[in-house]
Parts: C-alpha cells; structure tokens; sequence
C-alpha cells in the first residue's frame, strides 16, 4: 500500500461514516486539527501514540498504523491547482513582498518558521457573507552570518 493509497482508504471510511474532521481530531487529540487532519491526508506524520489512535479510530492494519508514524513525504505541485489552495498562494505572490518588508523592518534578515509554526481559523459572521480569520505565529529564526569576522554579528537579528 502507498501513503496515498492510505489517505484514500482513511478518506472512505470518514465518508462511510458520515464524519467529520472536528470529530476526528477530538477523538484523536493530542495535537493541532492542522497536524491531525494534515497527517491523515499524508502531508504531516502521527507520534506513535496517536497513530495508534488513529489506527484504532479507523481500523487500520499494524502497518496502516506505523505509515502513519512515518515522515512523509511533503508539499503539492506549483503553482496549485485547487481554487482554495490557489488563494493562498496568491496571497503570498501578491503581498508576500510587503510581508517580507515589514517582517525584516520589525525583526531582521531571517524568515518566518513553517516548521515551529501555529495555525487557526475560526468563521466570523458577517452579514455581506462570513469571513474566514486566520490566525499564524510562527517563530523568527535569523540568517546565522556564517564565516563572519569579529565584530560582524553572528545572526540576523534587528540592529540598533
């Protein structure tokens, strides 16, 4: 069995039995919705404890279960195909320039982590239609200024 094929067969039996994500993941638990349902759908990995939830929640074989636990293989083809996904990366092809300036402004020549990274959405009513709010922090981690010479900063941290 591949890792996709593993998704399918996790995406049938929630259909089968009429699921939904939020139920999964608090019968899962242990972690953000993002991971759970990003692992299920093979993007992200289980710790062994919750695979084995997983597995026990959908019935899976042993091996069902340590696929669950393995690092995966990760992202989707450029530029996205799925209208909802593709919003995302218009975003970030759109304003990702102004993003980066006032990051740089604030914190210094690093990136924003994708990886020590919290995600949440939450609907927000509003009478012309409800809003998605999404919410991410992730952590500042600066250019290490490798082969610098004494009195050259070792990161990229904000200078006075």
């Amino acid at each position: 069995m591949t890792r996709a094929q593993l998704t399918e067969k996790i995406l049938d039996i929630k259909r089968e039995k009429a699921w939904t994500w939020k139920y999964i993941c608090e019968e899962i638990g242990g972690m953000s919705p993002t991971l759970i349902v990003g692992a299920l759908m093979g993007q992200m990995k289980l710790v062994k404890p919750l695979a084995a939830k997983a597995a026990k929640l959908f019935g899976l074989s042993e091996v069902e279960e340590r696929m669950l636990n393995e690092v995966p293989y990760r992202g989707t083809p450029m530029p996205p195909t799925d209208p909802l996904i593709y919003r995302f990366y218009e975003m970030v092809m759109v304003n990702g320039p102004a993003w980066k300036a006032l990051i740089e402004e604030e914190f210094g020549d690093g990136i924003m982590s994708a990886i020590d990274f919290d995600f949440d959405f939450e609907r927000v009513a509003n009478p012309k239609g409800d809003r998605v709010k999404i919410t991410m922090s992730g952590k500042f981690l600066p250019y290490k200024y490798y082969g610098n010479e004494q009195g050259i900063p070792d990161y990229g941290f904000k200078e006075d």
